[in-house]
């Protein structure tokens, strides 16, 4: 089913003047498909091997706004990125970090104010069908294609999981990377570019929604690493939950989401420095 739905996704993605990998041949009943293979030169590789980063994102955000641009990015059956499924993601947090942080905390307790705090604030975004939203959009999944050439020299992989919801999503994974800092200013200049290129959008709506997203996916991803290191002993990841946390601590403030950061204060104290429990 995972990739049937790549296919699906990424032929789409194709017919929107984008790059993600073609299916050449496909048996489904068998399980056999031959994927276009793009390369090995991940925006990743291509940080660490000299190239220049505003370029790069730069080239990752125009290819996200052209996505969210187009009338009929959500010409496409997915189930939506709607309220239960971002609270479930908000959720990993109570299920794995705060106990971490707080061996002695009342979970259930927790949890039940945790989830009906976040429950209200996600409600800006909770009924949103505005784009596809690929949600996995970071530089590890972007592959350099410079023999293409304008919107088609971002490649897009690992796109199964996308679903149809909010469009700030995806600039909040790029801009607000766990694994790597920006350079200063980097963030906003490419917001400044996204805006540029969607001049009809409310900036101000478009503005709450990707502090309120980012700190929605921060919540999620640390306690993701939570759960990879102690269920999955993946213990590398808890080497990015610092920056996660960093990340959490703005995006609670600029999203004005004072409850939910009084909650942590209260029941997780020193929560900003959770990997030194974790």
């Amino acid at each position: 089913p995972d990739q049937q739905t790549f296919t699906r996704v990424a032929d789409h993605l194709n017919r929107l003047g984008l790059s993600a990998p073609a299916t050449r041949a496909a048996d489904p009943a068998a399980g056999f498909y031959l994927v276009e293979d793009f390369g090995h030169r991940t925006y990743s590789r291509e940080l660490r091997s000299g190239g220049d980063e505003t370029t790069l994102y730069a080239s990752a955000v125009d290819a996200i706004a052209a996505l969210h641009a187009a009338p009929n990015a959500t010409a496409i059956t997915l189930p939506p990125y709607a309220a239960a499924f971002l609270l479930s993601e908000a959720q990993i947090f109570a299920d794995w970090f705060a106990p971490r942080v707080n061996p002695a905390l009342d979970q259930s307790g927790f949890h039940a104010k945790f989830s009906a705090l976040w429950q209200h604030a996600l409600r800006p975004v909770a009924d949103s069908r505005a784009t596809l939203v690929l949600r996995d959009f970071h530089l590890d999944n972007l592959i350099h294609l410079p023999d293409r050439g304008g919107l088609r020299s971002c490649g897009l992989i690992d796109v199964q999981g996308a679903l149809i919801g909010a469009p700030e999503y995806d600039l909040a994974s790029l801009l607000q990377d766990a694994r790597r800092d920006l350079a200063p200013g980097l963030e906003d200049a490419m917001l400044d570019r996204y805006a540029a290129a969607r001049p009809n959008m409310n900036h101000a709506a478009f503005t709450a929604r990707y502090h309120l997203l980012a700190a929605q996916r921060h919540t999620k991803i640390a306690g993701l690493f939570i759960r990879l290191a102690q269920r999955d002993d993946k213990t590398g990841y808890l080497g990015h939950l610092p920056r996660v946390l960093g990340h959490l601590e703005t995006a609670l403030r600029l999203a004005g989401l004072d409850e939910i950061r009084a909650l942590l204060d209260s029941s997780l104290p020193d929560w900003q420095h959770g990997q030194s429990k974790a």
